[in-house]
């Protein structure tokens, strides 16, 4: 046959099998590394390539089934177009040499070359190759189907079940790194407000209410005068009201609801009229879970309630969506009513300043997992309630007590990072 074929030709066959080798190693490499939530992405935007590189590969084992036998044919007809050129050449010496000579060639140009190219750039070989494959498995079917059979049976005999290539779904971890590794193309407010919200099942209404000792709300057993002044100066669209203290809550009052009042109108039977049923939830209450009930509820307000009944603190919708976008409804006036600044590298920090608020607003590191206020924290540690100019560490951060009686801690004041410490006390 070499005889009756031209040695320009066989050259010419040669390069076109090497060239196709490449293709189906190269083009098996892309579509394999394809980012499969990238690739769905495309194709709901109606990218041609990417629509049938999804299809393709819902079944995995037909498209490899093709890409292989595409390989291999091409390989074995390089095989034997080389011991044709190689003997018509030099004789049986000529293709001793011609067949190692042809392996380095299709380890370096039809293997490793391609399959490197397409790991770095997948897209760019995937999609004008899915545009190959899809017509050509019709056109190869029964040999396909052959091929993936016997091998279906080989893996079922070895225990291998499953059929076809599902997108599993992301873990809450995953989706985590995938947003920190989105770099420049999402802005860092929106990374935040991205990490915020998948992190609102790690944060309860615990870490967000405000405590007990902190609630504002409406004594009914005060004197008018001074019902009418709570409401004047709150700065609270809705207020719990009660009867002696707020375990007794009659249920919580919208300050839109006096718009219409005079002042001389407002009475305690009125405002028991207006009063809304107290809407209670327990404590440990994931933020997620709670925001979910705030929307079926239609509810903006709950009162959380430990495991005997006791109101442990008000949680808000704006102390959730606040997790998430940050502080919006601060008066600035009072931000640095838990922190001042006593020097370059020193602050003097409330005692009862929550420690989630702190570590948001000075870009803080202290445990969270633990107690929510400063006092809590350094109680936990030191298992008492220290003296004054008592000194420890906790996360690196260097901590003096400033004022403290016999009941809680009232300041302390809290160093800069010391990124070498421990974090012990």
């Amino acid at each position: 046959m070499g005889d009756d074929v031209p040695l320009a030709v066989l050259v010419v066959l040669l390069v076109t099998l090497l060239l196709l080798s490449a293709f189906f190693s190269g083009s098996e490499t892309a579509l394999m590394s394809l980012n499969r939530y990238q690739l769905r992405h495309k194709a709901r935007e109606g990218h041609r390539g990417a629509i049938l590189a999804e299809r393709l590969l819902k079944r995995p084992d037909r498209l490899l089934g093709l890409i292989l036998f595409g390989n291999n044919l091409a390989n074995a007809a390089l095989i034997a177009i080389v011991t044709l050129i190689a003997a018509s050449i030099g004789g049986e010496p000529a293709v001793a040499v011609a067949i190692p000579l042809l392996t380095i060639v299709v380890l370096i140009f039809a293997e490793t070359a391609p399959k490197t190219l397409a790991a770095l750039h997948p897209e760019r070989l995937a999609f004008p190759a899915a545009l190959v494959y899809y017509p050509l498995q019709f056109l190869t079917w029964p040999f396909v189907w052959l091929i993936n059979m016997c091998s279906n049976a080989l893996l079922f005999l070895l225990g291998v079940r499953g059929k076809g290539a599902q997108l599993h779904s992301l873990t809450q971890e995953e989706l985590r790194t995938l947003v920190y590794e989105a770099g420049s193309r999402i802005s860092t407010r929106y990374r935040k407000m991205l990490i915020s919200i998948l992190d609102l099942e790690k944060v309860t209404v615990d870490d967000v209410m405000v405590p007990h000792n902190e609630i504002v709300g409406i004594d009914l057993d005060n004197d008018i005068t001074e019902i009418q002044r709570v409401i004047a100066e709150s700065g609270h669209t809705r207020l719990p009201v009660y009867r002696e203290h707020i375990d007794q809550v009659l249920g919580v009052l919208h300050l839109r609801r006096l718009a219409n009042l005079s002042e001389r109108a407002i009475e305690r039977d009125t405002l028991r009229k207006l009063l809304s049923e107290p809407y209670f939830v327990p404590e440990g209450t994931p933020l997620s879970t709670q925001l979910v009930q705030f929307q079926r509820r239609r509810q903006r307000i709950a009162l959380v309630v430990d495991e005997y009944g006791d109101i442990q603190g008000i949680v808000t919708l704006e102390d959730i969506l606040e997790e998430i976008v940050g502080e919006f409804t601060t008066d600035p006036a009072d931000e640095d009513d838990d922190v001042v600044r006593e020097g370059s590298n020193s602050w003097i920090v409330d005692g009862s300043a929550n420690i989630r608020e702190l570590n948001r607003s000075q870009d803080w590191d202290l445990p969270t997992d633990g107690p929510k206020t400063v006092n809590g924290l350094i109680v936990e540690m030191l298992e008492t309630i220290p003296e004054p100019r008592t000194c420890l560490k906790i996360s690196g951060y260097p901590i003096e007590i400033v004022e403290s009686d016999d009941t809680r801690i009232r300041s302390v004041r809290i160093g800069q990072r010391i990124e070498a410490a421990d974090s012990g006390g």
